[in-house]
């Protein structure tokens, strides 16, 4: 659903994972303290220790995938992918996160913009021996960055942000960062 182009919803963050380089293990947190333009500090995305850091963009701050993804790819796949093995930072529930692009959402405390899709790689394939590269493709989470510090715990209501209610300077100057494209998916 849509009012004046906003996604409405009201959704929550249920899982907060990080690590502080790729291949290692996921870590699970119940709060973490986002810093806007870098994301989660000693996580591999604001650390750039992770398997695509030479690739860095702003919209890789925070990673997110959708619990109703995971619960359909076991009922559909009969493949489990838990919350501290898909690689995203945050797990939620009742967030449409395909129509986040572009748009601002708050988590906790802390205000973020939707990027860009992220896309499913071989390289989680390959890391867990589960064959999740196809079922993934179009749901594989979303890319965002952080514009507002704060706080997020597990348990925080994830809701939509309208831009009149941000500081103009704030987005102006999220807007002139411009957004990753997404790469082709084959």
């Amino acid at each position: 659903m849509r009012k004046n182009d906003i996604v409405t919803y009201s959704g929550q963050l249920t899982h907060i994972h990080t690590t502080g380089k790729g291949r290692s293990d996921m870590v699970a947190s119940e709060s973490a303290h986002l810093v806007a333009g870098i994301g989660i500090p000693g996580d591999r995305y604001a650390e750039r220790t992770g398997t695509y850091s030479e690739r860095h963009h702003i919209d890789r701050q925070i990673t997110l995938i959708e619990q109703e993804t995971l619960d359909a790819l076991a009922r559909d796949t009969k493949i489990e992918l838990l919350p501290q093995e898909h690689r995203r930072n945050l797990t939620t529930v009742g967030v449409p996160l395909n129509h986040l692009v572009g748009q601002y959402f708050v988590v906790g405390e802390a205000v973020l913009f939707g990027g860009r899709l992220n896309v499913p790689c071989n390289y989680l394939q390959d890391l867990l021996g589960k064959r999740v590269f196809r079922p993934l493709i179009h749901r594989s989470g979303l890319n965002a960055r952080v514009i507002v510090d704060g706080t997020i715990r597990v348990g925080d209501a994830i809701e939509p942000v309208d831009v009149d209610d941000l500081a103009p300077d704030l987005v102006a100057a999220n807007v002139a960062h411009g957004v990753e494209p997404a790469p082709e998916v084959g």
